[in-house]
């Protein structure tokens, strides 16, 4: 049985890698959780336990992939079947030129047939869920009937998983950055979507920071996924396994105890690769938000940030920024 996609936190570049993951997992026990964009070429042609290793405490957890060719997407797939991924995600998404010039991310959207094919081929390679993230439209095209074909087309072709994220994407003239604040906001296209495919798992992205705006959501579709918010607010996840995963046992205690609960792991990850290079702010990056709102944040980043104190890889310094906090006083 697939775990319920009810809740996730969005594959963001830079962000979440296996270190953020594990944080993150510390925060919520049943919330899906997707790795960075690992382009085809880097699992052909590059490193793979690299890119790939993970800790088993991440599931569920999902590979998002970056291509276009039918054969090399298989192949990765598989790769990620055998590393024990929960599940292939399609990137369908990503406007920035970087990824245009590879001929993936959102502007496969203009090419369904093409991403026919390679859910087609990944899911003949692999016995996994596979997955599609997408924007609703690309440039200034609104039209509903475009992003429908797109999602009959890729329905027809075996995905039963559609990641909305309820933008447009401008191909040219915006930013990343610019992509993600400027297209409006369309949630209805999302829904419009759930209604006309009924049989398909719409989960919805793009904006959400609340937990009663996830209740609104999950109203219309079966599942919301959190990027930005999660990443920079992680407590906000704090409540997702009871409040909608009926989990009573699933909030944790406290902030602290979730540093706590990371110590043994970052000990544990420099010591298998400090020697090839990593840092303790590799890992500590991913925790600056976790007291935001509350009176010491600011102490409690400026601790987790002070380069002296992280140049001596001590996990410990997670509890020294804690104590800086007025209530652990």
């Amino acid at each position: 049985m697939t775990p319920s996609r009810k809740l996730s936190v969005a594959p963001m570049m830079d962000w979440t890698d296996r270190h953020c993951r594990v944080f993150h997992r510390q925060i919520t026990r049943h919330t899906w959780l997707y790795t960075e964009m690992v382009t085809t070429g880097a699992l052909v042609y590059g490193d793979v336990e690299r890119h790939l290793r993970y800790d088993d405490v991440e599931h569920p957890i999902a590979l998002q992939l970056g291509g276009s060719d039918p054969a090399d997407l298989a192949k990765s797939a598989k790769l990620g079947e055998q590393w024990g991924y929960d599940e292939i995600n399609l990137n369908c998404g990503c406007p920035s030129e970087r990824v245009q010039k590879g001929a993936f991310g959102a502007c496969l959207m203009n090419e369904p047939q093409l991403v026919a094919d390679c859910v087609k081929a990944m899911r003949d390679a692999v016995s996994i869920d596979v997955t599609v993230k997408h924007r609703i439209g690309i440039d200034y095209e609104e039209e509903y009937g475009f992003v429908r074909d797109f999602v009959g087309t890729i329905a027809d072709a075996g995905c039963k998983t559609f990641i909305v994220h309820a933008r447009n994407a401008v191909l040219k003239g915006l930013s990343p950055k610019e992509n993600r604040e400027i297209p409006p906001l369309r949630y209805a296209v999302a829904y419009q979507l759930k209604r006309e495919f009924p049989d398909l798992e719409i989960l919805i992205n793009g904006g959400i920071k609340s937990d009663d705006e996830i209740a609104l959501h999950l109203e219309h579709v079966d599942g919301v996924m959190l990027g930005r918010e999660a990443y920079h607010n992680p407590w906000t996840m704090a409540d997702w396994d009871r409040r909608f995963y009926g989990d009573e046992a699933g909030r944790p205690r406290s902030r602290v105890e979730v540093l706590e609960a990371m110590i043994p792991y970052i000990e544990e990850q420099l010591r298998l690769y400090g020697p090839l290079g990593l840092k303790l702010n590799s890992i500590t990056r991913h925790m600056l938000g976790l007291m935001q709102g509350l009176p010491g944040a600011r102490s409690f980043r400026q601790t987790l940030s002070d380069s002296k104190k992280l140049a001596l890889g001590d996990a410990r310094l997670l509890l020294e920024a804690a104590a800086r906090m007025p209530a652990a006083a």
